[in-house]
């Protein structure tokens, strides 16, 4: 076994964990990546890539390189209507050059070629590792217990413990912050389709009767594959017992999609997952630690999309690691500047996608601000400035922002 002494010892060697590697190589920083499965291994997702996102892998220079996978590039988001209106979001009229193209790559791809980055620049990394504990120093986080494919048992130590590991993150569990709120939690189905009819260059979220107050989503891929499902809040979930299995076979059997997916063909069973949304602030760091991605509960409440949003918060947390470990205080105080800087860049963004969230509860809400957009290049821009982040954070945060967006 080589040294299990490190600077950063990451928990999770998904997006969050490799894109944290990666910058650590880039701040100096030895890391330790640890993960319980092999790679590549699939994990259930959308599987899109937004712009946000994107900012993220050419800052790292992999843009070409992730262009050059296997999957789908995006130029146009379509939102749909319970009344079947359509309305499509032109990514290309950004100002802002990376992000005029988003990916769809399913995420066996995607995490194989992140983790492959991130292990021939990690100092160590370690497959097929279950993580049993994390270990403390007096109320210090610093490091972790395990146990290898092989039934060995190790200890890991370093100066500040990153947990990537996901909704059901283990490191947020042993230190008391795993919180599922049903308020806060949607709950997702995937499948993938081959042979459904109208893939373009686009993303499709439609929010259509059969799943309301859910969405229903169509994300191409490569060779005419496509990745199909449905989201809902585990709360609409729960008091409505509503199957998600019977609400996708509704959806794709309606009127409005009937036709694309007569001749489509299912590659698996649907398969579920859970998604921990940001409309809640949850606690995401304390002596010695931080939380990233999913495990710091991070997703989008509107999209459901959570990679570009856990690709910040690995560039933040080793920003943040890099000052606490170069002044010896890795104390929960030093390491609430991740915090900071997190919210700071995507606190507003989650704030408006719950709003957004709550309007897609309401079958009329969502029929008027779709129509509005398809009649006014106006409201379809301002749409692609907010997810863009091309909007004024002022603006956003202030009501009377949309009532002159939508009334005038």
């Amino acid at each position: 076994m080589p040294d299990t002494s490190y600077d950063i010892i990451i928990v999770g060697g998904g997006p969050s964990g490799a894109i944290a590697t990666l910058y650590a190589k880039r701040a100096g920083l030895s890391v330790c990546l640890v993960d319980k499965q092999t790679f590549p291994r699939d994990k259930i997702c959308g599987d899109a890539l937004s712009g946000k996102a994107v900012t993220i892998l050419r800052e790292l220079d992999l843009f070409k390189a992730i262009g050059d996978l296997p999957g789908a590039e995006i130029h146009t988001v379509t939102f749909g209507s319970p009344d079947n209106t359509l309305v499509d979001i032109d990514l290309t009229r950004s100002s802002r050059q990376d992000f005029l193209t988003g990916f769809v790559i399913r995420r066996e791809i995607l995490d194989n070629f992140l983790f492959t980055k991130a292990r021939e620049v990690a100092e160590t990394t370690i497959e097929g590792f279950t993580v049993r504990d994390v270990l403390k120093n007096g109320d210090t986080v610093c490091g972790v217990t395990g146990k290898s494919e092989s039934g060995e048992a190790i200890e890991l130590k370093g100066k500040v413990v990153l947990g990537a590991d996901g909704f059901n993150s283990i490191v947020a569990r042993k230190l008391d912050l795993y919180d599922h709120d049903p308020d806060h939690w949607v709950v997702a189905l995937r499948c993938y389709y081959k042979g459904v009819k109208g893939l373009t260059d686009q993303i499709e979220l439609h929010y259509v009767d059969e799943v309301i107050p859910g969405y229903f989503w169509i994300f191409p891929l490569e060779d005419d594959y496509a990745n199909v499902g449905i989201g809902m809040l585990h709360k609409y979930i729960k008091d409505g017992n509503v199957d998600l299995k019977v609400a996708l076979t509704n959806a794709m059997n309606s009127k409005a999609f009937k036709a694309r997916f007569a001749e489509a063909e299912p590659m698996e069973e649907p398969i579920g997952w859970n998604l921990p949304v940001g409309s809640k602030h949850r606690k995401n760091h304390g002596n010695g630690f931080m939380l990233l991605g999913d495990a710091a509960g991070l997703i989008d409440p509107f999209t459901g999309e959570g990679i570009g949003n856990a690709f910040f918060s690995a560039k933040f947390a080793i920003a943040t690691a890099k000052e606490a470990i170069a002044s010896d205080d890795v104390s929960e105080s030093k390491l609430s500047e991740y915090d900071k800087k997190l919210w700071d860049e995507i606190g507003d963004e989650l704030k408006v996608s719950h709003r957004l969230q709550k309007i897609g509860r309401s079958r009329t809400l969502l029929n008027f601000v779709i129509h509005k957009a398809e009649r006014s290049q106006k409201v379809r821009d301002t749409i692609m400035g907010m997810m863009a982040n091309e909007v004024p954070k002022k603006q956003l945060t202030n009501p009377l922002f949309y009532l002159k967006l939508l009334f005038s």
